[in-house]
């Protein structure tokens, strides 16, 4: 498995409601961080704060100037979906995630645990089937 290049994939997909997000989180944004608040309606992220339609894109992802490289304006205070991912190597596959090799391809259960020790600091071991 490659180091991220920040490439974006995962974070396109992360639109449209396709986020799931916590009470707790929402409570925490909507007392120390009302910029991110004001885009959640009726319990959901991501909406536009006229309308309250669903984004079809994460608004706090940005392309890093004259560069192919992403980022997150939300980084620290990001959704635990956002935190957590990838969880498996089929939601990287799905998503055309760049780290993965063909290797990790041929085996899918050494490319988790690579990916599990990777996240072992964002989330807990998942297990494939």
């Amino acid at each position: 498995m490659k180091e991220c290049n920040q490439c974006g994939k995962c974070c396109t997909k992360f639109g449209g409601g396709s986020l799931a997000v916590t009470t707790e989180e929402i409570a925490l944004w909507e007392i120390f961080r009302p910029d991110i608040f004001k885009y959640v309606h009726d319990g959901k992220i991501w909406a536009d704060p006229e309308s309250k339609n669903t984004l079809e894109r994460c608004p706090w992802m940005r392309r890093a100037p004259d560069q192919e490289k992403y980022f997150c304006d939300i980084y620290l205070d990001r959704p635990d979906d956002c935190k957590f991912y990838p969880v498996t190597i089929k939601q990287m596959i799905d998503d055309e995630c760049e780290m993965l090799e063909v290797k990790d391809l041929k085996n899918p259960k050494r490319a988790q645990d690579v990916l599990n020790q990777i996240m072992s600091d964002s989330r807990p071991p998942y297990e494939l089937e």
